[in-house]
Order: structure tokens, then sequence, then C-alpha cells
């Protein structure tokens, strides 16, 4: 990543990352800023003096994560420069409470790593926090990936206009900024070139694409723009049922590479507690989005997640809950319960919901899930799927990938064993492989060759002649 006519300054910077794949890309774009300037940059703090610890700060838990990780590092007498959330939550705060921490950097303005490092070299004590972040990282901005070679993740635009109640994300990403189409693309066709396999659009609401920029979203416009990008899968996360509209879902029709997987942040069913969340548009609207979508793309995956124990849910709306998850029969569902967030109007609300409460509508509602999933995972066997394998065991010859049903971290993996006369495939590579068993989160196959995809097809023309 170094440019060679740059000299190198001899000093290698550690990274230590935390949080969400948003948090990941802007991670990329410093540590290749850095790269480019002339560090050496890694990921093992034992090698530097210097670590960025890029944090997370959304929910309690990571926030303790992130806090807990700066207080080892600085026991170990490493110079701290803190970034990404909790720089932007707390700010000022941090520097007094940590004397190892040499500098903070917002949200918005990692793109100043290099002169953020400089200064700290020369002795200063930095606070490189805008209070309204501003800045979204593009195509011309260095960055180092640091997922597999095969999976790439872009971020179509920065922060939220929306004001969820529980939600702290605004307050510290800032409003909505999207990228430019052309910018979009650009970078996809850098990373086809790299050898990405599969691409996943992030944002915080990636159905509200472009309207800042338009006046009205732009994702239609965006998938068909990207299908002229050579990489086989391109997935989308974080679709808002109201931005679902007959021409987004036309979209991902039509364009081959898009996968028709939907990761709808659903949160909960009940209107009166989506009106608690500030979500009062949603109750009317999820119902029909979930039959058009069934409609439009038969195939489709859906992934959501809900909230149980939100401030006054009582058993009664839950149970509309359980009602409405057996009844849609979701194919991945991720469950959290409430975490009051400081600065959010969901933390002062009344009637909060006991922990032990919450934790068991937690399980209750996990163990609904379950054996749907199980039901939606087997309905594949049988079927030949494309894989993209990630990993390989030479002593067993099996692989582990995932098909398009699965998401890179967040969903099941599909065990790969070799097929007829040993056929095996090598990591980010995509094959062909009949899915052979399921269990409840992953399923499990074989590689096969062209005799036994012409053999299916032959067949299904059979059935329906």
């Amino acid at each position: 990543m170094t440019d060679s006519a740059r000299p190198s300054t001899g000093k290698t910077v550690a990274f230590a990352h935390l949080g969400c794949e948003k948090n990941r890309i802007d991670t990329e774009h410093m540590l290749g800023l850095l790269a480019e300037a002339g560090y050496g940059v890694s990921a093992d703090e034992a090698d530097a003096n210097v670590v960025v610890v890029n944090t997370c700060s959304f929910i309690q838990d990571a926030r303790e994560e992130s806090v807990r990780t700066l207080v080892e590092l600085a026991e170990q007498g490493k110079e701290l420069i803190i970034a990404g959330c909790l720089a932007q939550h707390f700010q000022e705060e941090l520097l007094e409470s940590l004397p190892e921490a040499k500098a903070i950097v917002g949200t918005g303005d990692y793109q100043h790593i290099v002169s953020v490092l400089e200064r700290v070299e020369a002795g200063e004590r930095v606070n490189q926090v805008s209070a309204n972040p501003t800045f979204v990282g593009d195509e011309n901005l260095p960055r180092y990936r640091t997922t597999s070679e095969a999976v790439a993740y872009l971020k179509v635009a920065e922060g939220c206009d929306y004001r969820c109640a529980f939600c702290i994300i605004p307050h510290l990403r800032g409003d909505q900024r999207s990228r430019t189409i052309e910018s979009i693309v650009a970078e996809a066709r850098q990373l086809a070139a790299q050898g990405v396999q599969e691409l996943v659009l992030i944002s915080q609401i990636t159905t509200n694409y472009g309207l800042d920029l338009a006046g009205k979203p732009q994702l239609a416009e965006l998938l068909r723009a990207l299908g002229e990008v050579e990489i086989p899968w391109i997935r989308v996360h974080y679709a808002y049922p109201t931005g679902l509209t007959p021409e987004v879902l036309a979209a991902y029709r039509d364009v081959p590479n898009v996968l028709p997987y939907l990761d709808l942040p659903l949160q909960h069913s009940h209107p009166d507690v989506l009106r608690a969340m500030n979500r009062p548009w949603q109750a009317d609207v999820t119902n029909g989005v979930l039959a058009r979508i069934r409609e439009q793309l038969p195939d489709a995956v859906l992934r959501t997640t809900f909230i149980v124990g939100y401030p006054g849910e009582t058993e009664e709306q839950f149970q509309h809950l359980l009602d409405f998850v057996a009844e849609q029969r979701f194919d991945h569902v991720g469950v959290f319960t409430f975490s009051p967030e400081e600065g959010t109007p969901a933390a002062e609300l009344p009637n909060q919901v006991p922990a032990e409460i919450a934790a068991e509508r937690k399980d209750r509602l996990m163990a609904l899930q379950q054996p749907i999933a199980a039901e939606r995972n087997a309905a594949w066997v049988g079927r030949i799927v494309d894989v993209l394998i990630e990993q390989e065991n030479p002593s067993s010859g099996e692989m582990i990938g995932r098909c398009a049903r699965f998401a890179p971290e967040v969903d099941g993996e599909v065990r790969v064993m070799p097929g007829e006369g040993g056929l095996c495939a090598a990591p980010g590579t995509m094959v062909p492989v009949r899915i052979t068993a399921a269990d409840t989160y992953d399923l499990i196959g074989e590689v096969v060759g062209a005799k036994a995809m012409v053999q299916d097809a032959l067949s299904m023309q059979r059935a329906h002649s």
C-alpha cells in the first residue's frame, strides 16, 4: 500500500478496531492514509508504541468493551489515539480521564489522521472532533482493506436523518449525507479490479440513499448503475420498509448481481411500541411491504432485528410481536434487549421493563424463531447454489463458505465437502454446490461439476413440460 516513491517514516502504528462495518471502513481509510504517508501499520499492538483505537459507542456493552480495550492498552504503556464513536460521544472527558490518550478523533475527522499523528509526535495533545460531522469518504481516499479479498463493504452514505427514540447514532455521526452514484460506482469498479466477489452496500438507512442529494431516494438508480460492475454479488444492508418502493423492488428483481436479500431493521410490530420508538410511520407499511416483497421477489431472503423489553412494552404487546414473527416466517432474526442510552429520549421513558423480563422475552422470541429458521434452511436442500468459499481445511478437504442467503458475519455458513473425483475450490472463489443437508442456522453441501448442473436443468425442464 505504501507509495514506493515516498520514504518510510520507520514508525509503526497499530490499530485496534471495534464496532460495526461502517466503523471498519473508517479504520481502512485511516490505514490507507497512514500507509501512504510512509508509516508502517499493524494489527498487533505489540509492534507499536502508538495504537489507534477505533471505538464503538452504540450501546452500553459496546462502550464498556471500548473502554476496557483503552485501559488495557494504557496499562501496557501504549500511547493512544482514540477515534470513532466513543471519541465523538465523550470528547474532552476521554482526554481528561486517560493520560495515555494523546488524541481524540471524531467520526467526521478520521481523514486528518496523518496530521493528528504528526502533531502528537511534536508533543501536542490533539482534540480533532467536529461538533457536527459533515465528512464522507469516497473513492479518492486511500483505503487498506482488512476483510478477505473476496468480500468488501462500501459505504454509500454517512449519518442518519431519523430520530428513533432509542438510538444515539445521529448524535454521533450527524445527518445523512450521500455519495454520488458516480463516486460509488467508481469505488465498486476499483474493488472489482481487486477481485472482490461480494460487495455489501452499507449506511444507516440504505433505502434513503440519495434523498439529501436529489430530494428523493435514489437506491433504484444506484442498483441499476451497479449492475454494470463486474462483481457477482451485490448485497444491500439496512433496508427500511418505507423505502422498499415498487421501483426499488423492480431493481432488485431486474439487476442480476443484486441479491434478493433484504435486511429490514423492523425493531417491533406493535403500533404503540413503534410510536414510543418514534417510528410511527412503520406500523402501517410493514405488512404491505412484506407482501409486496414476496410477490415481486419470491426467492427473497428476509432478515430482521427486534428490540424486546422496550420501556412500557406490555405482555400483550410482546405477544403481538410473537404472533407477527410466527406469521411472517423470516429467514434470519436477531433479537436485542433494550439498552437505555444516555442522551436518548428512550432512556427517560417511564415504565422501564426489568432486565430479567426483557431477557426472558428475548429467549421466548428466539425459541419461536429457531424452528422457523430450520424450516427455511431445509427448503434449500437438494438445490444447486453458488457458494463463495472463504476457508479450507487441507487435512479434511472440507471448505467453508456462504451462499447468497447468508450475509458475512451475521448469518450462517455452508460447510462444503469435496465433490465427485475430489472436486475442490480455493478461498475467494465461487463454485456450484449441491445442498445435501441443513440444520437450524447452517447448510451442508458438496461441490458439483457441469454434469450435475445439466442433469438438474434437464429434470426441471421435464417437470415443467
